[in-house]
This record gives structure tokens, sequence and C-alpha cells, in this order.
């Protein structure tokens, strides 16, 4: 047998899978090759389909090249000839319909969407949104990971909290806390009568970094791949991020044991 068939098989027996359909970021900071260090140092094999290619670095953002739903899961569809996962994470997308069609294709309940509105640099991916279409797919889905500019964008509703409850009728929401001021850092999670508040640690060396909140969402759908419930994976995934954000003092963060 070949090496390299040998490496793949021990991958799927030894160790459980995640993908994640995001952007090409080059810098690495954020998107799918963010996700894939955070599923790997999280133990879990990840594999990746690109939703589109980027043009940017860790502060500057240049341009984006958008692939088509056909291309999307003529990825994925060659992946499963091979592969299962028992998590899915869908980050930077072109578009609800793009969204909608990927959704219903891949087959596992476990579905993570981190709604990218806006690259850290500014720039504006996406500038309106259909709400009943958009409450259509949420029904589809396990958990999306807005921060507060984002449930604002996703719902039309000012106060975050509120927006976070509405949505949270149709599909669990872990509102991020990285832009809240009255509460640095602290997220919520909504399930569906429920809510969990996520503090962070006392952690004194915390660092802005590229990405954080695509290393979040992945380590969530990492932890929820080794059978976390989801409070636990929420938990898990906000120490997980504290330490990348610890990791140094610049944009680009390092990922470790």
């Amino acid at each position: 047998i070949m090496p390299s068939l040998v490496g793949s098989e021990m991958c799927i027996r030894d160790r459980i899978g995640a993908l994640s359909i995001a952007g090409f970021d080059p810098s690495g900071g954020a998107g799918i090759l963010a996700d894939i260090k955070t599923f790997e140092v999280n133990k879990v094999c990840g594999m990746g389909a690109l939703s589109a290619i980027t043009f940017q670095n860790d502060i500057e953002f240049d341009d984006v090249k958008w692939l088509e739903t056909t291309e999307i899961l003529n990825q994925v569809s060659t992946l499963q000839r091979r592969f299962q996962w028992n998590s899915v994470k869908i980050g930077l997308i072109k578009d609800l319909e793009t969204l909608e069609g990927v959704v219903n294709s891949i087959s596992t309940s476990q579905i993570i969407w981190d709604p990218i509105i806006k690259a850290s640099s500014g720039f504006e991916f996406h500038k309106t949104i259909n709400n009943e279409q958009l409450i259509e797919i949420l029904k589809k889905i396990y958990l999306i990971t807005p921060n507060i500019d984002e449930i604002k964008f996703l719902t039309g509703i000012k106060n975050p909290i509120e927006a976070a409850k509405t949505l949270s009728k149709y599909c669990n929401v872990l509102l991020k806390g990285g832009h809240n001021k009255e509460e640095p850092g602290v997220d919520y999670l909504f399930m569906q009568d429920k809510i969990e508040k996520i503090v962070p640690t006392e952690k004194n060396n915390i660092y802005p970094k590229h990405g954080s909140g695509c290393v979040l969402s992945a380590a969530i759908v990492a932890n929820l791949a080794k059978e976390n419930d989801l409070t636990t994976a929420c938990h898990h995934a906000k120490k997980y991020v504290e330490q990348f954000l610890a990791s140094n003092p610049y944009l680009l963060g390092v990922h470790h044991v």
C-alpha cells in the first residue's frame, strides 16, 4: 500500500473529521486556512472546500473572486466519495442563494454558519439581505456565530440581544462579544428559551487578531465533531480562541496546543 493511502486511512480511522467551506485568505489568518489549522490543533482531521478567493493580507483587502454553488459542491462531492464529517462550517459565502444551495446539499445535522458581512479591513461583502429567505435557511442550520454588527445586519434590529433572541427561534445563536463595548469579550449562546453566558478568562495578554471570529467558530465545529454538546463546545472554543489571542502581540496569531 502506498504511504499516502496509509496516511489517509489512518486520518479517517483514528481521527474525527470536520469540513470547512470558506474563503481563501492568502495571509492564513482567516478563512479556510485558519479553520484547518484550528481543526488540526483541536485533534480533528480538517478538510476544506473553497467558496471564494480573496486578495488580501492581514490589514488590507483588495478584492474577492466568488466561486459558484456548483463549483463548491463539486469539491464537496469529491471528498464525500471517501470521507464523512460530523460537523461542517460555512464561512464566507457569495449570497443567500449560494448558502441555501450548499446547505441543502450537505448531509449532516450540524451545520455551523459564521455570517461574515465585512472584512476586518472594512471591505463589505454584503449590503442587503432577504429576511424571509434567511429564516428558511436558518431552519436547516444548527448554529450561527454572528458578532454584534452582523446580528444587527441580519435582523435589522438595533438591540443585539433582542436580535439574537429573534433568530434563535429558528436555530441556535452564539452572539460573539468581540465588538461589545459594555461587556468586552462576553459571548451569549441562545438555545431556544435558554441563554448561556460565556465569559472570558482573566487573561491580561490578549491582543487583537485577524481572523479571530473564524478561529472561534472553527473551534466550536471541532468540539462538536468530537461529540461535545453545544454548551461545552462553545466553552472549549472560547478557551482556545483566548489562547490564540494571547499567542503573540501581532495581528497573525499562532495555533498551538
